[in-house]
């Protein structure tokens, strides 16, 4: 055992004991699961297959804690918050092995979490969780027919899908039965990979040639779905060396079909002045960038030091000489004015990209979506307010909530036709695709995971209608 408590490699296998202590670090100290995973594995030295195994079970557990939680307080009797913190990560870890692990024979999985109480200093607990395990293993059937075979009800999919209930509840109010089913579903699958070739310095057809002949499976996005980037290209299973290689040399980008979409909409011209607003990492800054050619003035704003940090090494990463960054608080930032193209793409609740971010769902809240909404507004102000008259401005978010989205633009129209903002327009991107409407204000789009296979954006453009 370390000195803290947590469990050190001895009687567990070097994988388990990676994930415990990523699952031990989310929940006990507030930790982001990839962070404390990395840390970790670097600590331990793992890599390859060990490496990988250990992510899926600390990923896999931290993302299906609620529905593990309510299979603990059903065989245990009691809840989950009497139980000793140590004794309840190795549970979560345990039986999201015994019901959602095929590849673990169940007395491993028990053996393993009994030796993960055991080496945690919590000896005196290890009888207890070899029983709760054993008898879950016993009635599988029984467990996963009553936990996962029943969303009817928002607090039924809650429990189904592992999600909080006032989710589960939004969802259902907002966007229908249907919807809210198939997102929160979707929320535990993995995402579509996709990566964009920077045109700069090759093209798509080529880059798409190059992985195949490494033996990466790459493809070109379906051509019926809308707003598919010309540079955008998906990858599935293994990345190999090949996809690491191309990204470091500048050739390509991790960036999803929903995130590419949004430049998209943007449609970023060569000789224009182009603003990025809350730009961190820098992802959506490089694809404007490399839409004009390098040929425009980008300028990224970002508060965050470690994240403006990242804007610059990404536009340097991809040979690209008209990108300024701007460290700075969007909305009093001097960048400027007068720009031909405005991008916020707001901090937002994420809930739209649940599914690469394990304990992103946990850490969300009704309230934080309020705070979130007031200064989106702001910045939704700020922005309309750099605009050369006929400007267009994109606003952004990768989420799934109406207070953040629909409520927002109404907000500013509101705005500008009270004198507040300048003049809008908004266009009706629904027009141009349908499929992808936002059924709560159809000139909106709204991207979502389990229709559309990419992270659930909303997207809004308007142009500023001064004479």
């Amino acid at each position: 055992m370390s000195g803290d408590g947590r469990a050190a490699p001895g009687r567990v296998s070097p994988p388990r004991a990676l994930a415990y202590a990523t699952v031990r670090a989310t929940f006990e100290d507030g930790a982001f699961t990839e962070r404390a995973f990395r840390a970790e594995a670097d600590r331990l030295g793992l890599s390859g297959r060990d490496r990988a195994q250990a992510q899926r079970l600390a990923y896999g557990a931290v993302q299906r804690r609620g529905t593990s939680d309510v299979a603990i307080e059903r065989l245990a009797g009691r809840s989950t918050r009497l139980l000793d913190p140590p004794v309840l990560a190795a549970l979560r870890l345990g039986l999201y092995e015994l019901l959602f692990a095929d590849a673990t024979p169940d007395h491993a999985a028990v053996d393993q979490a009994v030796e993960l109480v055991k080496a945690a200093g919590a000896a005196h607990a290890a009888g207890f969780a070899n029983a709760i395990l054993r008898r879950a293993g016993r009635e599988r059937d029984r467990l996963t027919a009553s936990l996962l075979e029943d969303d009817s009800t928002p607090a039924a999919a809650a429990v189904a899908d592992s999600a909080p209930q006032w989710l589960a509840e939004m969802w259902w109010q907002e966007l229908g039965e249907a919807a809210a089913r198939g997102l929160l579903a979707a929320c535990n699958r993995p995402g579509e990979v996709a990566m964009r070739v920077n045109l700069l310095r090759t093209d798509r057809d080529s880059m798409v040639e190059r992985l195949r002949d490494a033996g990466v499976d790459a493809r070109l996005p379906e051509d019926e779905w809308p707003l598919a980037a010309p540079d955008s290209v998906v990858v599935e299973g293994r990345t190999g060396e090949a996809v690491p290689a191309a990204i470091a040399a500048g050739e390509l980008t991790p960036q999803s079909r929903g995130s590419a979409a949004v430049v998209e909409v943007l449609d970023p011209q060569p000789d224009e002045q182009i603003l990025d607003l809350c730009a961190g990492p820098g992802i959506k800054t490089g694809q404007i960038a490399e839409r004009t050619g390098d040929r425009g003035t980008v300028i990224s704003v970002e508060l965050d030091p470690a994240r403006a940090g990242e804007v610059a090494a990404q536009a340097s990463r991809l040979g690209l000489h008209g990108v300024t960054v701007i460290e700075a608080d969007a909305r009093e930032a001097e960048a400027g004015s007068g720009f031909d193209r405005v991008l916020l793409d707001a901090p937002c609740s994420d809930l739209g990209a649940l599914a690469s971010r394990p304990d992103a769902r946990w850490r969300k809240s009704p309230k934080a979506i309020g705070r979130l909404s007031e200064i989106q507004d702001e910045l939704l102000l700020r922005a309309a307010g750099l605009l050369r008259p006929g400007g267009v401005l994109v606003y952004s978010t990768c989420t799934i909530s109406r207070r953040e989205n629909e409520e927002r633009i109404a907000s500013l129209l509101r705005a500008a036709e009270a004198g507040e903002a300048p003049p809008l327009r908004l266009d009706d991107l629904g027009a141009a695709a349908p499929a992808l409407a936002s059924a709560a204000e159809p000139r909106c789009l709204q991207l979502r995971p389990d229709r559309d296979r990419t992270t659930g954006f909303f997207i809004a453009r308007a142009v500023r209608a001064d004479a």
